[in-house]
C-alpha cells in the first residue's frame, strides 16, 4: 500500500494513492460503510503505532459516484470513518497536486456527505467549500465532573460538533492535556445526558473557543477529536461549524472573512454565502505541504500488523 503524507495547519493527513481496499459499487456513503464493516482493521494499521499516531486523517481515494468529481474521499481517523474532513481536503489536494494529478484551478470532491467544491489556487494554498453547515441546538446545557456547567452550541460541518465559547482554561499549548481532559469529560457529559446531532447522530467532536494570540485573528480554538488527540490545525468542519453558529446569531456577514487559529497559533480564513436549506455554505482557506512518500508493508508474521492498539484491543484484523 502506498501513502502520502502531508500536514494542513500542522494536522497530519495520510492518503492512500495505491493498493487501498476494493470497496465495490454504489454511492461513496454505502462504500464508507463497506470500509468500516470490512477494513476497520487499516484504520488502526495506518494511524497508530508503529506506523503513525492518533493525530493522523487517513483518505482513501476512491472513484467518484459523480462523474462531474475528480475523486472521492473516504475519511477516517483511529475511532472510525469521518463524514467530512476540511484539513484532509486540503491536504488531498496538496497531494493530488504534489503527484501532479490536478493543476492549479476548480474542482469537485466527493465525500460520503455530499460534493464540495475545490480551488487550488497554487500547489500549496487551498479554498474548499464545504457542505451545508448548520447550528441544531443553541445554548445546550451539561452537567460536567469538575467543571460544572457547561454550555454551548451543538452544530453540524460536516461533522458534529459541541462548541463551547468560554474554554475552562487559557488556550495555550501547555493546557493542552488539561484541555483534553476536559473535553473528553464534556463529551461523556453530552452522551450520558442523550443530547445529540440530528437523527440521534453522536456529538464526537469539541470544541473550546477564546481570544486569539495573534491580532490577524478572530478567534482562538482548541479542539478534541472523536480518537481522543487534539486538532492541530483549526478544524476545518468545525470552522464551518462556527461560521454557521455565528450566522445564526447575526454575528458575522455573509463574505466577511473570519481567521480562525488553532491552538498551535495556525489559521484558516473562511467566509460563507447562504445555503439553500436555511444553512450555510463555508468556505475554508489553508496551506498544506508534503512530507512524505512512503510504501507500507503488512508482513503475514508481524503481530503488530494492525497497529499495536488493534493488539491490545483484540481486533488485529486484516
Amino acid at each position: 500500500m502506498r501513502v502520502i503524507d502531508s500536514h494542513t495547519a500542522g494536522e497530519p493527513t495520510r492518503t492512500i494513492v495505491e493498493g487501498g481496499p476494493e470497496l465495490g459499487p454504489g454511492k461513496l456513503a454505502e462504500r464508507a460503510a463497506r470500509f468500516e464493516e470490512r477494513h476497520a482493521w487499516i484504520r488502526g494499521a495506518l494511524l497508530t503505532e508503529p506506523r503513525g499516531f492518533d493525530a493522523m486523517v487517513g483518505a482513501l481515494l476512491c472513484p467518484p459516484d459523480d462523474p462531474s468529481c475528480a475523486t472521492g474521499i473516504v475519511f477516517f481517523d483511529t475511532a472510525g470513518n469521518l463524514g467530512m474532513c476540511g484539513h484532509g481536503t486540503i491536504g488531498v489536494a496538496a497531494t493530488l497536486a504534489f503527484q501532479g494529478r490536478i493543476a492549479a484551478g476548480t474542482l469537485r470532491f466527493e465525500t460520503p456527505v455530499g460534493i464540495v467544491t475545490v480551488e487550488a489556487k497554487s500547489a500549496n494554498t487551498v479554498a474548499v467549500e464545504n457542505v451545508e453547515s448548520y447550528r441544531w441546538r443553541t445554548g445546550a446545557t451539561v452537567e460536567v465532573e469538575g467543571l460544572g456547567r457547561v454550555v454551548g452550541d451543538v452544530a453540524w460541518g460536516g461533522n458534529w460538533f459541541f462548541q463551547c465559547g468560554q474554554a475552562p482554561l487559557p488556550l495555550v499549548m501547555e493546557n493542552v492535556p488539561a484541555l483534553t481532559d476536559a473535553a473528553v469529560r464534556v463529551r461523556e457529559a453530552l452522551a450520558g445526558a442523550g443530547i445529540t446531532g440530528a437523527g440521534g447522530a453522536r456529538v464526537d467532536h469539541i470544541q473550546f473557543f477564546g481570544p486569539p494570540s495573534s491580532p490577524a485573528a478572530d478567534s482562538r480554538n482548541f479542539t478534541l477529536c472523536p480518537g481522543g488527540a487534539y486538532d492541530r490545525s483549526p478544524c476545518g468542519t468545525g470552522t464551518s461549524a462556527r461560521l454557521a453558529c455565528l450566522a445564526a446569531d447575526g454575528a458575522l456577514a455573509p463574505g466577511r472573512t473570519w481567521v480562525q487559529e488553532s491552538i498551535i497559533g495556525s489559521t484558516y480564513r473562511a467566509h460563507y454565502r447562504a445555503g439553500s436549506g436555511g444553512g450555510i455554505v463555508p468556505t475554508i482557506e489553508g496551506r498544506a505541504f508534503v512530507v512524505g512518500e512512503t510504501v507500507v508493508h503488512f508482513a503475514p508474521g508481524d503481530p503488530y500488523r494492525a497497529g499495536i492498539g488493534s493488539v491490545l484491543s483484540g481486533d488485529a484484523g486484516g
